[in-house]
Formats: structure tokens, sequence, C-alpha cells
């Protein structure tokens, strides 16, 4: 089969930017926007992205999910050494309490700057962390202006076109969106070393089935990728040599994502800023245990681990489990 036809290339990239634009300014509840507003203060980001499952199942005394979108990271409110390991192993992860409307509510913050957006969505990235979670639905809840939203856009395109076309080389050699989209969620989870069960690529797609099978097509089409359809079955037209081609690539991703996630665990051990506050939460939340903390593991949870692991012996919360 012939590859597309460049005019309907470039109509397909644009449905693609129409869907995507389109998810980005859904409403979100009030209480993630006021969150957000106090989160920033009077920091200037380009954007902050919604995403995860409290996007999906909103829930208050859960855990939201953001990225902080920065033009420079001297952007956002961090130290000197947070800002070089943040450009030697992006993103940083800090843990934020705020209270909005006389509750806590807690998030997980990730700071990326755009242009390693750009770079870790682009197809020379060997990182499957930032695109494999930008090709699902997110919401962009605060942005700066037009340009800034262009910018961040442009990017999401970028993460749902690698997702797409990594989808018809990981997927069956026919099969409907629902399966390629599957066999790549599960890829991807794998990669990242995520302990999740096996239903979990399959939540991804819980209600936005129309959303994944819409898509899959078009990012085809607007990539180059020839395919035929028959019925809900397609078939992207990849020869042995191009499917074993980027199946050796994908290879290299999955081991590298081992080492890149060991070394962000490693990293987060001094740059995790307010983990040490989010273990206890997730204690006291799963066992109604408080876990007792000083100045030194507030900093560092991950280095005070054998500490924290023997004070939850102290309180009895290992004879409980057992």
């Amino acid at each position: 089969m012939s590859q597309p036809i460049p005019s309907c290339r470039a109509a397909a990239a644009g449905r693609i930017a129409h869907a995507l634009a389109d998810d980005l300014v859904q409403p979100v509840a009030p209480f993630v926007t006021q969150f957000v507003t106090r989160l920033i203060g009077a920091a200037r980001p380009m954007g902050v992205i919604f995403y995860g499952s409290a996007l999906r199942q909103p829930d208050p005394d859960g855990i939201l999910d953001f990225y902080v979108v920065v033009e420079d990271l001297t952007d956002w409110k961090s130290g000197y050494l947070a800002r070089k390991a943040n450009q030697l192993l992006p993103p940083n992860v800090e843990y934020h309490e705020i209270p909005v409307e006389g509750r806590i509510i807690r998030a997980k913050v990730a700071i990326l700057s755009i242009t390693q957006f750009r770079r870790m969505t682009g197809r020379a990235t060997l990182d499957t962390t930032v695109w494999a979670r930008f090709c699902q639905p997110v919401r962009l809840v605060w942005v700066r202006g037009p340009e800034a939203a262009d910018a961040i856009l442009g990017c999401i395109i970028r993460a749902v076109g690698q997702a797409g076309r990594w989808a018809a080389a990981l997927g069956p050699e026919q099969g409907t969106a629902a399966e390629f989209w599957l066999a790549l969620f599960a890829h991807t989870y794998g990669a990242e070393l995520r302990v999740e069960n096996g239903r979990r690529p399959r939540t991804l797609l819980q209600g936005h089935e129309q959303r994944y099978n819409a898509l899959l097509p078009d990012i085809w089409l607007a990539d180059g990728v020839a395919f035929t359809r028959d019925g809900a079955a397609l078939h992207p037209r990849l020869t042995a040599e191009q499917r074993r081609a980027m199946r050796e690539g994908w290879w290299l991703r999955d081991r590298l994502g081992t080492v890149l996630n060991v070394s962000r665990l490693f990293k987060g051990a001094f740059t995790f800023e307010g983990g040490a506050r989010y273990i206890a939460w997730k204690i006291r939340r799963h066992s109604g245990i408080e876990l007792p903390l000083g100045p030194f593991s507030e900093r560092h949870p991950l280095i005070c681990l054998p500490y924290l692991l023997w004070s939850l012996r102290q309180a009895g919360f290992f004879r409980r489990r057992g």
C-alpha cells in the first residue's frame, strides 16, 4: 500500500491537534484549580498540567499529580543542587500539602523545563517516562498565555505521536485500536518498573475508548505509516525489517528504563522535597500509624529509610500486618 498523500497527513495532524487541545481545556474540580493557584504563588511557570489517576477518578483525599512546565529551571522555587540534579536527570519531584476550603489537598509535583519536555517527547529520546504519560488525557489547569499554551500543546502532540508509532510496532500485526494501546501501555509500565497489576493498562482506556480509537489511525496517517482497515481491525503495513528494527529499539529503551528509574530513586533521596511527609501520609492512610519525623528525615526520606522502617516496627506496623 502506498504512503498517505500529504493532504491526508495534514488533515490527520489537524484532527490530532484539535482533539488534544480539547482535552487540555476540559474543566476540572474547583479544588484542583485552587490548589494550583496556591502552589505556584508568585512563580510564573509556562503551565501546570494535571494528569494521572486522580484526573480519571477525582478523589480530594488522594494524591493529585501535576507537571509544572517552566521556561527555565531557575523559574521554580528550588535550590541550586536540586536544579542541577534536574538538569542531569529530569524531572525532579516534590510533595505538597496545601489547605483548600478547610481540607488538606496533597499532590506530587514534577518540574520540567520546556526544553526538556520537547526532548523527552521527541523521537530520539530513549526515556519513555514523559511521553507515556502525556499520550493519555491531561488538563492544562494553569497557563501563562497563548504562546505557552501552544508550546505545551506541541509537546503533547509529539508525545501522542510517539505513543502511536510505538504501538504499531509493539502491538499485534492486526487488531483493534484498543489492542494496540493495551500492548503499548503494558510495555511502558514494564519499562518504568511500575508495580501494577495486569488490569492497569485497561483502566487507562476506560471511559476514553472513542478518543483512543480515533487517535490511532490519525497518528499513523500523520506519521506516514501505511495501514489497512477491516471494520474495527487495523493492520499497519510494517515490513518485517521495520518491525524488527523498532522492537530492537524498544529493547534498548526497556533496559535503559531500569537504569533511569533506579537512578531517579537514588536522586530522590536528595531531591524529593517533602518526600518524608508523603511516606508518612501513605502509612497513616493505610494503617492509621503516625510516623514521627525529624528535620533530617523530613529532608532525606530515602537515606533515613532504615530508621523509618525501624520506627514502624516499634509502632507495631509489621505485627499488625502479619
